[in-house]
């Protein structure tokens, strides 16, 4: 058996890194178990020329496709949406787009003010000084001034607009409707040990040039320097609790699937919304026959994807392609409630510039706007290098039908039961994404594009995983209270997209990684009774 730790954090991960680096003034014991591995950027697939079609492969976004030995398995046939992750130090930020928006201060306050959902106990405003500090950690490039959101103050200028989002800008401005360069946190300029952005590739299969935010080359250096321990290929299966009903440590299998007890004093849980209750449910006692912190029977239910309803085509002027980070504009011109369209909450347009050869090719085949014959060649011409996309990114309200639960069958490698995916599309939803699909013809035909494919909803789209441990004032409707200890076990916390209570119409990295830094705050602030 190890020695006891101080904290226990499950999961190295956006959430996890911010935690730990925060945590470390403390001089606490902090030890941080993570499935996977460090990963090597000489072996990322942008440093080869096949990197496209490694997308397909080894470094597919979905852990079902890549199959990696640090993957689990998840049964999502009764889901339109697939699951992704990545699992490794630095989790989802590996294969992120880096796209950095914040939550809106809306988005805390959808009861208040459209009747729907539930409102956070927090607001917008206790965050931003976390929203602050991770900006400068992570090394967000943005342009001050948006008046579609609030004041930020981004350390690093924004990406170029390159030759797509010139074309896309000019097209809205006819419009009239609201558009800005994106907060993306691909670094503009040398920063923080960081080489600025040379164009390599594509963002998502992971940059090799480091100049993608990952919280293994922002967070976990600095956390590491300041005393944290980092434990790979740890694999847990389990929290145990003792005869007080106080959460004790954990049980995980190592490298050589060998079962390991690790105590400690608080356990932090982050593994994101389908890793979390996962490992919550599956940590069964007398205490917790449903689950540990389930009292309430919502660990795994109400979970939100963010349905994304993605529509291109192709313009004559030549476009960025793939030489350049994916995202370069967003607009907020339907991201409020406007009652006259049929469906409460909104969506982020958010706008891509374009694709890489291999995909074009793959994509437009599906699509059936790319024949093959004598016309296969002219036609790739007027495809490749000529693609504008937006993608509205529809916020997901919560459902309980919608749920994680443990399938019983399927397991990982270490005979861990896998996380079980039901998920539909609400009424709402479809409604959001059929206004998003009409407005993006709209502007899509305003920008002269021809040849217009819908992906509706992205197949592979489950990048953001929120709400199955929410948090919340009331212990029969929510998991966790307002600063992520759970309401059942004092000393186990929650800090991933979890806990969202609503999902926004945004990418939530940015306000997971705030949430992580406040509720450390929070633990910081209550040392002295911390270990009650």
């Amino acid at each position: 058996m190890h020695d006891p730790v101080d904290v226990l954090i499950i999961g190295a991960g956006a959430s996890g890194a911010a935690m730990a680096y925060s945590l470390a003034e403390t001089k606490m014991h902090i030890l941080c178990l993570e499935q996977g591995d460090w990963m090597s950027p000489a072996r990322y697939p942008s440093t080869g020329r096949d990197w496209e079609a490694r997308f397909w492969t080894d470094y597919s976004p979905s852990p079902n496709i890549r199959g990696r030995a640090e993957d689990y398995p998840i049964n999502e046939d009764n889901s339109p949406i697939k699951v992704v992750n990545f699992n490794g130090v630095g989790g989802s930020t590996i294969m992120y787009t880096a796209h950095f928006p914040r939550m809106h201060p809306s988005d805390f306050r959808v009861k208040t003010l459209d009747g729907v959902a539930d409102d956070w106990p927090i607001d917008y405003d206790t965050l931003v000084p976390f929203f602050e500090e991770n900006d400068r950690m992570m090394g967000v490039s943005g342009l001050a001034g948006d008046p579609a959101v609030p004041q930020r103050h981004p350390p690093m200028p924004p990406l170029p607009m390159g030759k797509s989002g010139a074309i896309m800008g000019k097209a809205l401005n006819r419009l009239g409707w609201h558009w800005w360069p994106s907060d993306t946190t691909v670094a503009t300029m040398d920063y923080e040990g960081r080489a600025r952005c040379i164009n390599l590739g594509h963002c998502t299969p992971a940059c090799a040039q480091g100049a993608k935010a990952s919280t293994d080359i922002t967070y976990w250096p600095a956390a590491i320097r300041a005393g944290v321990e980092l434990r790979t290929h740890c694999r847990v299966r389990e929290i145990t609790t003792d005869e007080h009903g106080m959460a004790s440590g954990v049980v995980y299998y190592d490298q050589d699937g060998v079962e390991q007890f690790q105590p400690a004093h608080v356990v932090v849980v982050a593994c994101n919304g389908i890793g979390t209750p996962r490992l919550l449910l599956n940590s069964k006692s007398g205490r917790f026959p449903n689950g540990i912190a389930n009292s309430s029977g919502l660990v795994g239910k109400n979970l939100m994807f963010h349905p994304y309803a993605q529509v291109y085509g192709f313009v004559e002027q030549e476009t960025d392609s793939n030489r350049a980070p994916p995202t370069c504009l967003w607009s907020k011109e339907f991201y409020e409630t406007d009652p006259s369209r049929g469906f409460v909450r909104g969506y982020t347009f958010q706008f891509g510039r374009g694709a890489g050869t291999v995909m074009e090719a793959v994509t437009s085949e599906q699509k059936g706007i790319l024949p093959w014959g004598a016309g296969h060649h002219e036609a790739f011409r007027r495809l490749d290098g000529h693609r504008i996309q937006l993608s509205a990114i529809c916020e997901d309200l919560p459902e309980e039908h919608n749920r994680v639960t443990l399938d019983p069958v399927l397991k990982d490698s270490n005979g861990i039961p896998a996380p079980k995916i039901d998920y539909t599309i609400s009424e709402n939803s479809r409604r959001m994404m059929e206004h998003g699909i009409a407005r993006a013809k709209e502007f899509l035909a305003e920008a002269g594009a021809r040849d217009i494919c819908v992906n509706n909803p992205i197949l592979y789209g489950g990048w953001h995983l929120l709400g199955t441990a929410r948090m919340g004032l009331d212990p029969e409707r929510s998991v966790v209270n307002e600063w992520g200890r759970t309401h059942d076990v004092k000393n186990l916390f929650v800090i991933d997209g979890s806990l969202f209570v609503t999902s926004g119409g945004v990418n939530p990295t940015s306000t997971i990684q705030a949430l992580a830094l406040y509720i450390a705050d929070q633990m910081k602030q209550r040392l002295a009774t911390l270990f009650d």
